[in-house]
């Protein structure tokens, strides 16, 4: 099945674009570290996902871009047609002249409305060019007016036309600080940062490096993967695939991604992974809550059994542990027949209404990923994201009784009653997943 990508805003596009860049970096590379047939077979999953084959032989994304300005869109589809690798195609993006004003209203109430129709013709005929529509994964900022306003606008016309399409929210968190999706997928600006700075020794760190980072991860879970021990079948479905594995209630819809290794290119000729290792420290990134795995906190371990989970206003280190909903570990390289995940079965890892065994899945493939002999990803739905979003409804609250920047809203129809229904149901999120 395949996937249309919706890019949205400058951070969506940009971001877009350098996922397409690092699949076709791993679909092109010689690092495949398989048989040929089995490349082969990659290859083909790869194509039928993310790309339409053009008369030209330049691979063609599935997908649209849109945002209110020009240059990113202009500077986006360049970049793209002088890799000689892919492209995307020249009548699939949207832009005006007039750009949101970094205003979340303004590209919910006027821009969406006023350019719904042309914007949701260009997503039906992306579709229609599908053999079987596997969903739609959309990439946008959680901030300013475009990406976030707009965005949150066109995943609401992308339920209402799709009512039984999967549809995939990855939304990235600005720095210090959807309800019509599926799922939301989540990256933190300052983790991706500090990835950029510990890891991969970068200095002068550039939002082409952080999104480069970004896309890296995105990659590794949406590259072709055996779903079934059996390993004779890529997985044709990856939306609904992932849905079905980690989303078990619509209450709980909120996704965190961790990769692990990751480090300069000119490192990995110089280093060994073996399975244990990599499972062992990516188990612990999860209890702990760790974004990275350097910096563990190997203290932290999951309540023994018949035991309880400490209140709020206890100091018990057990309120550092990440209850989890449901976790993925998706293995790519060599010898993933040998790893054993049987610890991610844990059931003091999960919440107590769910059976572990249920609750956690495994895809692999022998095919090795971006350079690296052996890779793993975890995509958890836990309460990794709690800290952030009590802090943040925190902050925006006070700021909202105060009157802050209430005006520049309420200027384009949002009304006071919207904030508070906003609050209620981010609250109600944070409830349902600190009672985990």
């Amino acid at each position: 099945m395949s996937l249309v990508t919706v890019q949205l805003g400058q951070c969506g596009n940009q971001i877009g674009r350098e996922v397409f860049n690092a699949i076709c970096s791993d679909v092109y590379g010689t690092h495949g570290l398989c048989s040929k047939r089995e490349n082969e077979s990659y290859h083909d999953a790869c194509k039928e996902r993310f790309f339409i084959e053009a008369e030209s032989g330049v691979p063609v994304a599935r997908a649209v871009l849109v945002d209110m300005e020009p240059k990113v869109i202009s500077q986006t589809l360049s970049i793209a047609a002088k890799s000689g690798y892919w492209k995307y195609d020249d009548h699939s993006h949207f832009c005006q002249k007039q750009g949101s004003g970094n205003n979340w209203a303004n590209g919910y109430t006027v821009h969406g409305p006023r350019h719904k129709e042309a914007i949701m013709n260009l997503v039906q005929k992306e579709a229609e060019k599908c053999d079987r529509l596997g969903g739609f994964f959309t990439i946008m900022s959680m901030a300013g007016g475009t990406g976030s306003g707009l965005g949150a606008f066109v995943t609401q016309c992308l339920r209402d036309a799709f009512p039984s399409s999967f549809i995939l929210n990855h939304v990235i968190w600005p720095y210090g600080t959807g309800e019509s999706s599926d799922a939301l997928l989540v990256h933190e600006n300052d983790v991706i940062h500090k990835i950029c700075a510990q890891l991969m020794h970068m200095k002068q760190i550039s939002f082409k490096d952080v999104n480069q980072v970004i896309a890296h991860q995105l990659g590794s879970v949406f590259q072709p993967a055996y779903t079934a021990e059996d390993g004779l079948h890529y997985s044709r479905n990856p939306l609904g695939d992932l849905m079905e594995t980690l989303v078990p209630h619509p209450e709980f819809k909120m996704l965190g991604l961790r990769n692990i290794p990751q480090m300069p290119e000119n490192s990995l000729a110089y280093s060994t992974f073996s399975w244990p290792g990599l499972i062992k420290h990516l188990r612990q990134m999860l209890i702990a809550n760790a974004k990275m795995e350097e910096g563990i906190d190997w203290q932290v371990q999951p309540p023994g059994p018949g035991s309880s989970v400490p209140s709020s206003h206890s100091t018990n280190k057990l309120l550092h542990f990440n209850t989890s909903i449901a976790n993925l570990v998706i293995l790519r390289g060599k010898d993933t027949h040998s790893a054993d995940l049987g610890s991610f079965r844990d059931p003091s890892l999960y919440t107590s209404w769910l059976n572990s065994q249920d609750a956690f899945s495994a895809w692999k493939t022998p095919r090795a990923f971006n350079k690296y002999e052996k890779s793993a990803s975890l995509v958890s739905n836990s309460q990794f994201l709690l800290k952030p979003l009590d802090n943040v409804v925190r902050k925006a609250w006070n700021m909202f009784a105060s009157k802050a920047y209430v005006h520049q809203y309420t200027k384009y129809g949002i009304e006071e009653e919207d904030f508070l229904d906003s609050f209620t149901a981010l609250e109600q999120v944070i409830s349902s997943y600190t009672i985990l």
